[in-house]
């Protein structure tokens, strides 16, 4: 920061608690809910913040956010007509975002395939292992 700034801004802080600026603030006594941004590049980050406080998402993502909301809701639909229409919607909303895509859609796993796709792959080379011994 500029030099002497910090020590404006501290004043002007410590200025409007005495004041009582900071009480009843939504969310007061509550624990901050802070999410890590760990996996974000640190040349991104801030970027990547001013997106998510615009809300402005990738199309990709609103994309497979709906994908996941309309297939819970298909699995709820007891009316079989109902479940037709919930599927014609998740096809054209899969076919979006298989256009929209600029890599592959083979290399797109979901993520709760992920697990037993690893657990087979390293069940797979330990019995390969066992046998070679």
């Amino acid at each position: 920061m500029i030099p002497g700034f910090e020590q404006i801004v501290e004043e002007r802080i410590k200025k409007s608690q005495k004041q009582g600026d900071f009480k009843d603030l939504p969310g007061s006594g509550k624990p901050l809910e802070l999410q890590s941004d760990q996996h974000i590049p640190e040349d991104l980050r801030l970027p990547y913040k001013i997106l998510k406080n615009a809300e402005c998402l990738p199309e990709e993502i609103v994309l497979k956010k709906e994908i996941q909301n309309t297939e819970e809701l298909l699995s709820a639909m007891p009316d079989t007509a109902q479940k037709h229409q919930a599927m014609k919607k998740l096809n054209f909303l899969i076919m979006k975002l298989n256009a929209c895509r600029k890599g592959n859609a083979n290399f797109d796993m979901p993520q709760r395939y992920l697990g037993a796709v690893t657990d087979r792959i390293t069940s797979a080379s330990a019995s390969k292992t066992d046998s070679e011994k």
